[in-house]
């Protein structure tokens, strides 16, 4: 039964479940039972909906996300044991629904929360702005979350703010200069494929600046196209979030393959300074390391303008959103609505016609 405080999004999401179990709501409960969520974001058709198709075993083909979809999926852990449940959650509209950030990320999903940045490195131009406002409205959502949970539970706020050092060893040369992401983060650069074609210096950059980027805040990197063996890596990725099982533990920083760097795996050391001389440095303006990459990335990457909003579209209006009777509902009110404005335009008209008058 669904609570009073439940949202529209848990009522939806528990209906779902209770469908995919045959009506038998305990089953979605049992013991020792894994539920977690993945939040995928990034840019508009850098192919976050295929990413998770593929991981979920789903041979479909991948349609617009407009808003913001769920789904979930399954993997049991043993014979006669309860399933584990990921719940995946996909922002849709690039940086144009920056809002919908709160629906799925709430102080009840926190502890088990995961975020995926898919960037698309086939448009270096827009990289950066598109990274930046993700993360940006992302991290001050959930440290407004973790601020809240500390009203009520202090203890569980302090382990949020504890874990996300875990994946960075102890002893990691890095550990104060480094400003983890407030929950497990992995950036996937996507279309590889394309990617590799490009000039080897413009290759470097890009890499060297999303190295620096995810070590900084304690992410991980890795890069993805449509090779069968980056598909599996990836796979193995996203399931280490979404079931806690072990992922890759190999690395490639080699700027000429794929990028493959869990997290904890890289340093400054190795990433090196940003990509320009010495006089060059001098000149760049930034109060931080993170303003310093991004000036000089912006230096070779002149910043596109990423106007997403002017291509969202009217969900009601797409054709694989389509219910007959809700549609046919809908367009009597949008007439309805329409004879009203003109019945108050004439009312309008003629009040001021007679005002004139007299």
């Amino acid at each position: 039964m669904p609570r009073p405080s439940d949202s529209l999004w848990d009522i939806a999401i528990a209906e779902v479940q209770r469908k995919e179990n045959g009506g038998n709501e305990d089953d979605s409960e049992g013991a020792g039972q894994s539920d977690r969520s993945v939040f995928f974001m990034g840019n508009k058709n850098g192919g976050k909906t295929t990413i998770i198709l593929r991981c979920l075993d789903r041979d479909e083909v991948p349609k617009p996300t407009l808003a913001l979809e769920y789904t979930f999926g399954r993997r049991a852990k043993g014979h006669n044991t309860p399933k584990d449940i990921a719940h995946f959650w996909e922002l849709g509209g690039g940086t144009s629904l920056l809002d919908l950030i709160r629906i799925p990320i709430t102080s009840e999903s926190l502890s088990t929360f995961s975020v995926v940045l898919v960037l698309d490195l086939s448009k270096p131009d827009e990289l950066w702005s598109s990274m930046e406002s993700l993360l940006h409205s992302t991290r001050n959502h959930v440290n407004k979350v973790i601020a809240d949970i500390g009203k009520t539970n202090s203890k569980l706020a302090n382990q949020i703010k504890q874990d996300v050092w875990k994946s960075m060893p102890k002893d990691h040369p890095d550990r104060e200069l480094i400003d983890p992401f407030p929950i497990p983060l992995l950036i996937i650069g996507s279309k590889y494929d394309i990617f590799q074609d490009f000039e080897s210096e413009k290759r470097k950059v890009v890499c060297k600046t999303l190295r620096f980027v995810s070590h900084y805040y304690g992410a991980s990197l890795m890069f993805t196209s449509k090779s069968e063996v980056l598909k599996a890596v990836t796979r193995s990725f996203i399931n280490h979030l979404a079931f806690g099982l072990d992922k890759s533990k190999s690395v490639s920083v080699d700027h000429n393959k794929p990028l493959l760097i869990p997290a904890g795996s890289d340093s400054l050391s190795q990433i090196g300074s940003p990509p320009a001389s010495s006089s060059d440095l001098r000149q760049f303006s930034g109060s931080t390391p993170m303003e310093l990459w991004k000036n000089v990335y912006k230096r070779y990457f002149t910043p596109q303008s990423v106007n997403d909003k002017k291509d969202v579209k009217d969900p009601a209006k797409d054709p694989q959103y389509a219910e007959s009777e809700i549609d046919s509902m809908r367009a009597q009110k949008d007439q309805e609505l329409e004879q009203y404005k003109r019945n108050a335009d004439k009312s309008w008209k003629s009040m001021g016609l007679d005002s004139r008058i007299r």
